[in-house]
């Protein structure tokens, strides 16, 4: 890879043994993308939960906040991804002093390295949403698809080490979607209608990123009638990153990069038409029974109006099953101010901040509460949680309260 002076001089260890050792794993992974040299970047974001570093993960950790002990630290703004707990719910959830102690060291090495606990997926709905053409170092799945197809800025899926090491050298290397050539469509659709609910524009990423089913896939999509609001691209482009692997999709007329279809997709593009059907087959496909041991709302964190709208579905009702509703502590506050918070507790919710829930040793919370049967109104969390031992069901949000209530999904 071609170097500039500072990336020279990072390299020779003029900024510390961190950076240095930040820009050598950059390289390396520029060298296996064919990068031919570095972007600056303006914000990164850190998959930060526990149950993935593990001790060896944490332990590198600490090693790097001791050997950065009184040298550069991180040199743009950089945020971190939930966690695996809300310290002050882990008891509830079943957590162990373990997982809690794991945690509390993990965050400790990110805060000596300067790295902000925003502990949120939806920080381009709470901290700073990226613009058009920024180019960021972004992790989270959901995080990279939105800032990249909603706000029209550039990143790749970045991994843990690759994130941070962004945050500590201030580039990351130029490959995929910093390209303006890998950003053009590679595959057309045509829905037949315009989804409603959160569960429907799930359902609906799920069914494309299906059928897009890799990383390098970039899907145009026609015949969306009215534009989507936040919540509803944060459900479409979370699902269509979990079921698919996709980093960036245009919807015609609604996103920044296609006003027209000619700006994003290339001459001779086969249209595939995506039916109703298509999106119910979905939604039917997570509905083997009807008895629900949990609800949960979370992946991505709710926002605050849909906490508004759950709070406003929990008003004057009592739950036979645990509802869980993850947001992040930027929202928190909020929603306790404006009672949002007493609503769903008052009910018997419980409302969790700062983490997501499949992000938070749910194997082991299973196993903990005995829930094994739970619905959501997440496409992106169905996807996951079979694979914890959860038989997971999709729907809409007041079928979820329903459910809460009465302990089925009618």
């Amino acid at each position: 890879m071609r170097l500039n002076e500072e990336e020279q001089m990072i390299l020779a260890g003029k900024s510390g043994p961190v950076p240095q050792q930040a820009l050598k794993h950059q390289m390396l992974v520029g060298d296996f993308f064919g990068a031919e040299d570095f972007v600056a970047v303006t914000q990164a974001h850190i998959m930060a939960d526990t149950e993935s570093l593990g001790e060896a993960g944490v332990g590198w950790l600490e090693g790097l906040a001791a050997t950065a002990e009184g040298q550069r630290r991180v040199r743009i703004p950089t945020i971190t991804d939930p966690r695996g707990t809300d310290f002050s719910k882990a008891e509830f959830l079943g957590q162990t002093a373990a997982m809690i102690d794991l945690e509390r060291r993990a965050i400790a090495a990110f805060v000596k390295l300067g790295v902000v606990m925003t502990d949120t997926c939806i920080n381009y709905q709470t901290i700073q949403a990226p613009t058009r053409n920024e180019h960021v170092a972004f992790g989270d799945t959901g995080v990279v698809i939105y800032s990249n197809s909603v706000c029209g800025a550039r990143s790749n899926f970045e991994g843990g080490p690759s994130a941070l090491a962004a945050g500590l050298t201030g580039r990351t290397p130029r490959y995929g979607f910093h390209l303006p050539e890998q950003r053009r469509a590679t595959l057309r659709l045509r829905v037949d209608f315009t989804p409603r609910s959160l569960n429907e524009w799930g359902a609906l990423g799920g069914v494309i990123g299906r059928i897009a089913g890799n990383y390098w896939a970039v899907p145009v999509i026609e015949g969306i009638e009215a534009p989507p609001g936040s919540d509803q691209f944060k459900h479409f482009g979370a699902a269509m990153a979990s079921f698919g692997s996709i980093a960036l999709f245009h919807l015609v007329g609604h996103t920044p990069e296609a006003g027209k279809l000619t700006n994003v997709a290339p001459a001779g593009l086969i249209s595939r038409r995506i039916a109703r059907a298509d999106i119910d087959a979905l939604q039917q496909s997570y509905r083997k029974d009807d008895r629900v041991d949990v609800v949960v709302f979370s992946a991505p964190q709710l926002s605050l109006f849909e906490l508004r709208e759950l709070a406003g579905l929990c008003a004057g009702r009592r739950f036979a099953v645990p509802l869980l509703a993850v947001t992040s502590p930027q929202v928190k506050p909020d929603c306790d101010r404006m009672g949002y918070t007493a609503s769903i507790e008052d009910a018997g919710g419980t409302v969790l901040s700062g983490m997501c829930f499949y992000q938070s040793y749910a194997r082991e919370i299973a196993e903990a509460k005995g829930w094994k049967r739970l619905a959501t109104n997440s496409a992106k969390l169905v996807n996951i949680l079979g694979g914890y031992g959860y038989q997971p069901m999709l729907a809409s949000m007041e079928g979820c309260v329903d459910a809460a209530v009465s302990g089925r999904l009618a």
